[in-house]
Parts: structure tokens; sequence; C-alpha cells
């Protein structure tokens, strides 16, 4: 029997979501999640990969480490070798005088990306970025239209 009309729920979601936009995004790197608020409501929550090197802040270049901290999304890559990629502005002031302190770069380039075939089968099983936040192909499509540039990121421990 051919089903005439689609699950309203998932309509509906459908719809509810296209409409809102995202105005902080929270990453939870012990939980390996990251939730998109708008206001004071989840809008959605992702299972996520990190760097490598999970535990810790990011305090150079090279460490495999995520972040952690308040940041902006200040850019969007749609041609990204992980299908498409939200930029973090990582590095701030105070991880850069980190880094100096150190005798080190801070590093940079740290995105919000898919996982592009490489890492699509094993995407949660284990971290393996170089410091960045890995959801599925799917799932930055999603946050793509979700978080406008200028959106806060909370990156906490």
């Amino acid at each position: 029997m051919a089903v005439l009309f689609p699950d309203i729920r998932a309509y509906a979601d459908d719809v509810l979501l296209s409409s809102l936009q995202a105005d902080l995004i929270l990453v939870e790197k012990s939980a390996h999640r990251m939730t998109l608020f708008s206001g004071d409501t989840a809008i959605k929550k992702y299972e996520i990969s990190l760097g490598t090197r999970p535990k810790g802040p990011k305090t150079r270049k090279g460490d495999k480490k995520t972040p952690e901290g308040v940041y902006f999304i200040d850019a969007r890559n749609p041609w990204s070798r992980y299908h498409r990629s939200l930029h973090i502005s990582y590095p701030d002031n105070d991880d850069i005088e980190r880094a100096r302190k150190l005798g080190k770069h801070p590093g940079g380039n740290i995105m919000i990306h898919g996982t592009g075939k490489k890492y699509a089968r094993v995407h949660t099983e284990y971290d393996w970025t170089n410091g960045c936040i890995a959801v599925t192909d799917r799932e930055i499509e999603e946050i793509w239209d979700l978080v406008p540039n200028g959106t806060k990121i909370e990156i906490r421990p």
C-alpha cells in the first residue's frame, strides 16, 4: 500500500527547523556533544569528533587539541575537503598571548566541518581531527543553514 501523506511530525519538524537560526553553539568536549541554541531553546544536538588529543585547551600549533573558550563563527568554506566548514575565530588575544609565553605559534584554522569520505564510517568511533569539531556531512549541511556568521560558540572542557 502506498503512503499518500508524509509523516506530518517530520514535516513539521523540518519546517520549524528551517525557520530558526542559532545564536549560540555550545560544545561540551567531555560529552562529545554540540548543541545549537536559539535563545534559551536547544534546537539541535550533534555527536562530534574532536582533535586527537581532546583533553585540555589548545595552546600551540600542532598540539592536535580543540580550543576551549568563547569564539565566533567568522567565515565559511563551501569547498572544504571535509565537505563544508564553518571557521571558528580561534586564536583570540588570550590564546595568542598564552602561545607567545610558551615561545610557540598558537595555530589556527579551527573549523566545524563534515567528515568527507575518509572518516564517514568512523566519525564517532574515535577523535580524528587536528583540533577541529567534526560532524557528518549531512549534519554540516544542516548546521550551515542554521548558523549564520557571527554566531557565538562556547567550547567547554
